[in-house]
């Protein structure tokens, strides 16, 4: 089963409401992502920190070999 964008952007701000959010369909199947997620609350946190926060925010889609998302490319960081 597949997930859209809107849905991964939906999972990530329900965690970071403010957060600017850019989501990329890599292959086009609705399993492979990149995310660009910048956010205050990565400032003074480091890259694995932040990226662990957005994992979560996403972990049962993510879940396991059966996962709706298979694979996300991420990078994190507060805003300049």
């Amino acid at each position: 089963m597949a997930i859209d964008t809107a849905e991964i952007e939906r999972l990530i701000r329900a965690a970071f409401p403010e957060a600017r959010i850019t989501i990329t369909d890599l292959a086009g199947d609705g399993r492979h992502y990149a995310a660009e997620v910048v956010d205050e609350s990565f400032r003074g946190k480091n890259r694995v920190q932040q990226q662990r926060a957005v994992y979560a925010a996403l972990k049962e889609k993510m879940h396991g070999d059966h996962g709706e998302l298979h694979a996300l490319a991420l990078t994190t960081r507060a805003p300049d």
